[in-house]
Parts: C-alpha cells; structure tokens; sequence
C-alpha cells in the first residue's frame, strides 16, 4: 500500500539547486546556495459571473508566481541569474549593464519537516529574474547579509506554476534522484498504461 503523508511542518530548506537554461538547453543542476526563506505569491486572473447585477460564480485562474528568495548564493550563480558579461572586457572582469540579461532557470530545493523526519521536493520549473542587481554591503556587521533575489516562475510546458512531492510518496526512484538535476515536465508526467 502506497505511503500517504498526513502531517506537514515546514521546518526548513536545503539541497536547493539552480538548472540554468542556456542557449534553449537545460544545463544540469547546481547548488544553488544556502537559502534563508523563499515566499510566493500568485498572480492571475478573476473570472466573475453575475446574474442580475449579483456575483454568483467566481473562479481564480493563476497566471504567474512572484518569488523572492534571501540566499547566499555562489558567485557563478550570481553572475548567471543577473547576467553579468565579460564581452569585451580584460580576463577576470565581469560587468553589469543594459545589455545585461539573466538566464532562465529551474529552482529546486527539499523543504524539511524535522518533527516527522519528512522531505517535500518542490520546484518551479520555469523562471527568470524580474528585478535588477541589487548590491547592499556594511563594514562591522556581525552577520553576512544573504543577497534577496526576486523572479517570477511562469507556466511550463504542462500549465504549471510549481510542483511537489514527498520523497516517502514517490513510486518512481528516478523522480527523486533527477529532482534536483534535470528536473523537468517530463520526468514528472505520468506514463500511460497500455
């Protein structure tokens, strides 16, 4: 009998990995850096009915997340998700600019549930930057501030915003052992039986 998760605290976040899109193929996953907190909002749209100038049906249809996440995150991926260049420039200098253009990518992490001993996979398969570089520094502080990263996942191939699964649920090995590499549609449609 398949295993069926009742209970959920999400306790923390880990093991989150970057899948940088780059020249339309999907690069294999890397680590993404040590995530602090990451919140979603949906946007979409309304669709209302009224009969006789009274609502009497409405229905949310999600378009878009808006996401922010406060990580440290490695320089490359930094480099990547802002799109920092170094076209024309000497070796070892990187630049920022108006012909800067971060690269689409697919965010996976593990959200922890430490009372339980429970991992949720989730992922937002299909993502860019909306906002511009940020760079905040202070002399005598006594932590190092995690760098906030805005973006927006948007619909992929399937219609989907994000996904998840608890490993304990998972029937397919494969979809847990890719989550955090190659994760795509794909590897989470279900196969039709014959």
């Amino acid at each position: 009998m398949p295993t069926v998760i009742q209970e959920f605290d999400a306790v923390s976040i880990k093991n989150a990995s970057v899948q940088f899109i780059d020249n339309g193929t999907q690069q294999p996953g890397t680590k993404f850096g040590c995530v602090g907190t990451i919140e979603g909002e949906t946007e979409g749209i309304e669709i209302v009915k009224r009969c006789e100038g009274v609502e009497v049906k409405r229905k949310f249809k999600p378009n878009k997340m808006n996401l922010t996440v406060n990580a440290h995150i490695p320089v490359q991926v930094a480099r990547d998700f802002f799109g920092l260049k170094t076209d024309g420039l000497k070796p070892g200098v990187w630049a920022y600019g108006e012909l800067s253009q971060g690269k689409q990518f697919v965010l996976t992490a593990d959200v922890i549930d430490e009372f339980e001993d429970v991992v949720k996979l989730i992922a937002f398969p299909n993502c860019s930057n909306n906002t511009g570089f940020k760079i905040s520094i202070e002399n005598g502080a006594d932590e190092v501030a995690m760098l906030e990263l805005q973006f927006t996942a948007l619909k992929d191939s399937l219609g989907n915003l994000y996904y998840e699964s608890f490993v304990d649920e998972l029937e397919d090995p494969t979809v847990a052992n890719q989550w955090h590499t190659q994760f795509t549609p794909e590897l989470v449609k279900a196969v039709p039986t014959p």
